[in-house]
């Protein structure tokens, strides 16, 4: 008598910062292919319409990347839906500026938190499952602030360069077991972010929204700004690729 063939078993990514923005993208195009994907954000309200959006393979988790706790109980209750995340997205990030001196020493440990610190609790939560498998993806969203000075950003452009740096080490480490790493930079966004920065900029300055928007898009090589659905596109043809040393995929 023949066998029913056993249904694949569902794959799963956690995505950081996944309420808006990249990280919103990212989870709509893996839900898009077929995969259960964890939202992690620390605003609920964001995270459930984002759910409402995506449908039944979406899961709201409200936590804080800089909270061990919180990131390890999302991965539990990923896999309590069905498996254990495959894949991270590292999404989550703090972006505000300010000139060095005064020294800003809030904004410095707030901004580290978030962007490297959180990178690298995300990663390590994510990696016992993934090592076990023999098989997994991270993917850090960094900037082209991991490559390059920008001025008034001295504590993001130091949290970049972090994400960085700790890609390559755990490439170094978890590489030869079956884990890829990746880094993603992109310029300036057109995102929620990316309007927070214009309105801070205009609260200082003389100029205008518009122009400031354009300032900021100047600076990338493509003249506009970075759709976020573009970043999406580029991470989902990079998941599973070889990835010996991960030198950094720039979307400008």
């Amino acid at each position: 008598m023949a066998t029913s063939p056993q249904p694949e078993s569902p794959r799963a990514a956690l995505v950081t910062g996944g309420g808006g923005g990249v990280g919103r993208a990212v989870a709509a195009r893996l839900v898009e292919n077929g995969w259960l994907v964890g939202l992690l954000g620390r605003d609920a309200r964001r995270l459930e319409a984002a759910v409402g959006e995506l449908g039944a393979r979406a899961f709201a988790f409200p936590g804080d990347v800089t909270k061990r706790d919180d990131v390890e109980a999302a991965v539990a209750s990923l896999a309590d839906q069905g498996a254990a995340p495959r894949v991270l997205i590292h999404a989550a990030g703090l972006a505000r500026s300010s000139a060095v001196l005064p020294p800003d020493d809030e904004l410095w440990d707030a901004t580290m938190a978030v962007n490297a610190t959180g990178a690298w609790i995300g990663a390590t939560a994510c990696l016992p499952a993934m090592l076990a498998e023999g098989d997994g993806d991270i993917v850090f969203i960094a900037s082209t602030a991991a490559l390059r000075g920008y001025r008034y950003t001295a504590a993001y452009v130091a949290s970049k360069h972090a994400v960085l740096g700790l890609a390559r080490a755990l490439a170094a480490d978890v590489g030869p077991k079956g884990v890829r790493v990746h880094v993603v930079c992109p310029g300036f966004l057109d995102t929620p972010m990316t309007d927070q920065t214009v309105a801070r900029i205009v609260a200082t300055s003389r100029l205008d929204a518009a122009a400031v928007r354009a300032s900021l898009a100047a600076m990338n090589r493509s003249g506009r700004l970075i759709r976020p659905e573009e970043v999406a596109e580029l991470i989902l043809t990079r998941l599973h690729d070889s990835v010996d040393d991960p030198e950094p995929a720039v979307l400008e």
